[in-house]
Order: structure tokens, then sequence, then C-alpha cells
């Protein structure tokens, strides 16, 4: 798996915010890619993705053809933005050592 890059332009909250969540949850190394948060009307989840971070992460094929990027978001780290105990969390993507 080639790893994800071009993640420069996010903003230092959002990166501790990821090594904060890797760092809690002893979860295996991960690269920032993007983050979600709640919308303001409270209906849906907001969902950005850097760019280039996207462009450069890994991707896997199906048996059909189609070509997916496997990204990943903490479920606890979610519930609390959907709780309003945060205002963001972070999508991921897994880092091949």
């Amino acid at each position: 798996m080639k790893e994800c890059q071009g993640v420069e332009k996010m903003s230092k909250n959002t990166k501790q915010i990821a090594q904060n969540e890797n760092d809690e949850n002893e979860e295996p190394q991960t690269l920032l890619v993007g983050y979600v948060r709640k919308s303001n009307a409270g209906g849906a989840l907001k969902v950005s993705i850097n760019s280039s971070a996207f462009s450069d992460c890994a991707t896997y094929s199906t048996s059909d053809g189609q070509v997916y990027v496997p990204l990943i978001i903490n479920l606890n780290a979610l519930q609390r933005v959907l709780d309003g105990e945060r205002a963001v969390t972070t999508v991921s993507q897994f880092i091949d050592q």
C-alpha cells in the first residue's frame, strides 16, 4: 500500500486531534486525510477530505474492477461529535509499516 501524503495544508489543531486519537486508543499508526463535523443544521455529517492527501492514498480493487480508498473514522470520536462534545474528528488511513 502506498502511504497518504500532502496534508500539510490541514490545521495544526486537526493534526493534533488525529495524534491524540491514535494515542488515546492505542490504535495502529494512521495518516490524516480529512475531518468530519456535524452540519450547522444538525441533520447531516460534513466530510472534508484534503484532495492532495486523497489522491495519494492507497487503494484496493474489487473483483469487479472497482477501485476504493479505505478510510477510517473512530466510532467513539464520531459519537462525541454527534453528541456535541467535540466539534470535529478525523478521517484517516492506516499506514502499512
